[in-house]
Parts: C-alpha cells; sequence; structure tokens
C-alpha cells in the first residue's frame, strides 16, 4: 500500500509541544478536517492553558464499542528538533513514533475502512493534548470516557519485534516537605532539630522499598534542604517516583512511604506529603488473552506480546477495568530525542493489522 508520507510531513512540522496550547490545537485541526472527510463528528473538550482534547466519534449500533487512544503533544518545544526527513527505510521527525505516527497509523486505516463500507459505526478516537506531561488533565476524561467501551486500543509505538503492550508498570509520584528548626550550629546546636538529618534517614528507608525481582522501584530524584553549613537545617524536601507492577505491590509501597514519612517525625520534624499515584498499573489479564486469541486467528500470525515500564494513556483504561491493548502504533527509536525515526515497513505493516483488526471488531 502507498503511504503519503508528505501529509504525515504537514503533521510532524506543525509543532505540538505540550505547553504550546496555539501548537497543538493547530494540530488539533488538522485532525479534525481529516476525521471529518470520513464522516467522523468531533467534539472538543477546551481548555485555558493547555491544548484542547478531542473525541471523534461514529455512528453507534448493536455490538462491540471500541476507543482508539492517542494524543496530540510531543516533547520538543518550537525552535528545537521540528525537521521531517526520510530515506529509503526510515522516516525522521519529533513524533514519528510518540505518537504523530501511531495517530496516523489509526487515521490510515480507519480511511481505508471508510473506502471499503462507506460508513464507520462503534469505533471512536480520543486525543488527548497533556499525555507527555503525564495526562494531568485529561486523565480523567479517559478515565470517564474508556467506561463506554468494550476494548482501548492505544496507539503508542510498537516493539521491535512489533510487540503490543499487555502490561506497565503504575507510577506514583511524592513530595515530601520536612520542617525542622534553625540554630546555629557552633553555639546551640542542641536546639536545633535537624532536617537534613530526617531526610537522610527517610531516603535511606524509601531506597529500601525497591524490589527489583517484583518490578518495583523506589527513587528519591531530587533532594534539597538546608540554608549553610553553620546552620542546624530547619527545612528539607524530597522528590520522590515509585513504580510498580501490580495492585500488591502499589499497596505495600504506598502504605510503606506514608509509615516512613510517620517514622520519620521521631527526629522532631514535622512532615508534610503530598502526592499519590499518577497512573494505574496496568496489569495482563485474561481478557485480554481472549482478545488476543481472536486476533491471532484473524490475522494468521500470533501478535507478539510484552510488558513496559514506562506509562500510557493505557494504564488509564485498564485501570477502570476496559480491556486494553498498546503499541499499535510503528516501530521507531529515539523517541524523546532528535534522533527519533520509524520504520516504514512497520507504517505498512500496521495500518494493514488495525485495518483488519478494526474490520473485525466493527463487523
Amino acid at each position: 500500500m502507498e503511504i503519503d508520507y508528505n501529509e504525515l510531513a504537514e503533521l510532524i512540522r506543525c509543532n505540538s509541544y505540550t505547553k504550546n496550547k496555539a501548537g497543538v490545537d493547530r494540530h488539533g485541526e488538522q485532525m479534525i478536517s481529516k476525521f471529518e472527510a470520513i464522516g467522523f463528528s468531533v467534539e472538543r473538550f477546551t481548555r485555558q492553558e493547555i491544548g484542547d482534547h478531542l473525541l471523534f466519534s461514529s455512528a453507534k449500533v448493536p455490538g462491540e464499542k471500541v476507543l482508539l487512544i492517542g494524543h496530540l503533544d510531543t516533547v520538543f518545544p518550537p525552535g528545537t528538533f521540528t525537521d521531517f526527513s526520510e530515506d529509503a527505510e526510515w522516516i525522521y521527525g519529533p513524533g514519528v513514533c510518540d505518537m504523530k505516527g501511531g495517530n496516523y497509523v489509526a487515521l490510515s486505516a480507519l480511511r481505508q475502512l471508510h473506502e471499503e463500507f462507506s460508513e464507520i459505526f462503534n469505533i471512536d478516537m480520543l486525543l488527548v493534548s497533556d499525555e507527555e506531561t503525564g495526562s494531568d488533565d485529561s486523565r480523567e476524561l479517559t478515565a470517564r470516557l474508556a467506561k463506554n467501551y468494550d476494548y482501548c486500543l492505544v496507539f503508542e509505538a510498537a516493539g521491535k519485534e512489533h510487540e503490543v503492550v499487555i502490561g506497565r508498570k503504575g507510577i506514583a509520584t511524592f513530595s515530601i516537605d520536612i520542617k525542622g528548626k534553625a540554630a546555629h550550629a557552633g553555639n546551640h546546636y542542641q536546639d536545633g532539630v535537624d532536617a537534613n538529618f530526617a531526610l537522610a534517614n527517610l531516603l535511606i528507608g524509601l531506597k529500601s522499598l525497591t524490589d527489583l525481582d517484583k518490578g518495583t522501584t523506589v527513587n528519591p530524584g531530587k533532594i534539597s534542604g538546608g540554608i549553610g553549613a553553620n546552620t542546624i537545617s530547619p527545612k528539607a524536601q524530597l522528590s520522590v517516583e515509585a513504580r510498580f507492577t501490580n495492585q500488591a505491590e502499589k499497596a505495600r509501597v504506598l502504605d510503606e512511604i506514608e509509615r516512613l514519612c510517620l517514622d520519620a517525625e521521631k527526629f522532631g520534624v514535622v512532615i508534610n506529603l503530598s502526592g499519590g499515584v499518577q497512573r494505574d498499573v496496568m496489569e495482563p489479564n485474561s481478557e485480554q488473552y481472549e482478545l488476543l486469541g481472536r486476533l491471532t486467528e484473524l490475522l494468521g500470525a500470533p501478535l507478539l506480546t510484552e510488558c513496559r515500564g514506562g506509562v500510557s494513556d493505557a494504564n488509564v483504561t485498564a485501570g477502570v477495568g476496559t480491556t486494553t491493548l498498546d503499541g499499535f502504533g510503528p516501530f521507531g527509536d529515539g523517541d524523546h530525542t532528535i534522533h527519533e525515526r520509524a520504520s516504514k515497513k512497520s507504517f505498512e505493516r500496521r495500518i494493514s493489522e488495525v485495518k483488519n483488526i478494526l474490520r473485525y471488531l466493527m463487523k
């Protein structure tokens, strides 16, 4: 099949850095025109500080309902990495695999279905504008919408062997503020309450929560504290990220972080713990395997699977119980760097696979 890489280049060259609302909305308008051309209606979820989220809807008839998910935003500010190029095997540019390329796979497959049937039904697509910064705004919207569907297919990049993703770690982030009491380190050492000392003990406890055999990591990634070498530290701060592969580990880690903070107050400090789960864990489940079995029979070859440590909006849809598969975009690498690229052969393969999958689910 012929793929119009010039059309994809237009999408890539439209800067849609998450914090560039005007650019994200321009890219959204590009996608609106393409989806409306194949019969989709659009619902715009207007935002003031970030780009608008877009839901493209098709006609509804009795049968299974499918939500396709992508994101409009990329990670490169205007004036940085904005070029598109290609050679015989690869295309290069911001978002070619993460994830304008994935969105283009979905769009191309839907176009082919529209040509074949003249109408698409029971398939919608949600494009959010803030995935690259954690989906803080769109998370609630995605979760609410996902409950209305039988399946969610997410168009993040494929694995190297075109694996689809059946599991992703959950992620929680915390900010820990520690309040001590300042005192002169020479004259009144014993009168101070050392926030730095409490932080040091807390850091060791947090690191001990990591269990690599279970895929659990706890990273106290940023620390600060004190006001000078001759002053007992009156304040300190610690930023922590935790990742986990199942609900049991999530519960353990969250409980232990809270317990460690309470325990550290024995040093006389006052601790304020803020934050929590950013994206819930996506665990492999029997519903996924049942769907994968049907798709394997349909395609005549197994869809290989993998689990990933990174998160996506698949975590959100899986977290509300909707059967979710991720990784339906093209294979690529170098994402989030100026070397980002995607395989042309992978585009061809994924568009064909997704078209057949959606035709099957639509019927």
